[in-house]
């Protein structure tokens, strides 16, 4: 019979992991809200336990040959929220609430941000990325950027783009066309995110108020 840790997170059947010669199994950390991954680390069954019954991560060092309790010096921690196992059970998917999100020792949010040499802004979804230009448009002014145009333009602009596209989104919907449906809800997300960035409050607040929602 397997041997289940049961907790918030959920259950983990511990003795089912598939671990490695040296009884350790990978376990990648992803933000639990846009999809970032963080980091990836080692950890043995003893660690994971920890982290189920701590709800925070818990990662066995190979070169120090000891268990680390993630942010335990830093101060950014990792609170877990789901563990899942791929379909042969040897490697595990940890997604968290990033305290401070830094998740890397350098100070950079994710440990996965060098692209060929080069230090970039690790992948995350879709409207994330989006929301990410806009603030850097906001941050860093150029004026021939239609998003600058918007942004100088204060709620006005903003406000008034935002109702336009509400109007053409409803109207899209009554044409029942697909193709155009999706253009005019993009365009909608669009002009939020940019009164959004003007508000100066972030996407990942608006990701959690539907979280909360969802339950």
């Amino acid at each position: 019979m397997a041997v289940v840790q049961k907790n918030l997170i959920g259950s983990v059947p511990v003795d089912r992991i598939q671990y490695n010669d040296q009884g350790l199994v990978p376990a990648i950390v992803q933000d639990h809200l846009d999809g970032t991954v963080l980091m990836m680390a080692w950890m043995n069954a003893e660690s994971l336990n920890k982290t189920l019954e701590s709800g925070e991560t818990w990662f066995w060092s190979r070169s120090r040959q000891e268990f680390w309790h993630k942010g335990a010096t830093s101060g950014h921690q990792q609170k877990v929220k789901t563990i899942r196992y791929d379909c042969d059970s040897d490697a595990l998917l940890v997604t968290v609430e990033q305290v401070g999100d830094i998740a890397c020792h350098t100070g950079a949010r994710s440990c996965f941000h060098q692209v060929d040499g080069a230090v970039v802004a690790p992948p995350a979804d879709t409207l994330s990325q989006v929301f990410e230009v806009i603030c850097d448009r906001r941050d860093h002014p150029d004026p021939k950027s239609y998003t600058c145009k918007l942004l100088a333009g204060g709620d006005n602009s903003i406000l008034k783009k935002v109702g336009e596209e509400c109007a053409e989104v409803i109207m899209a919907f009554k044409d029942n066309d697909k193709d155009d449906i999706a253009g005019e809800v993009a365009d909608l997300f669009y002009h939020t995110m940019v009164g959004l960035a003007a508000h100066h409050v972030d996407i990942k607040d608006v990701y959690r108020k539907l979280q909360a929602r969802r339950g």
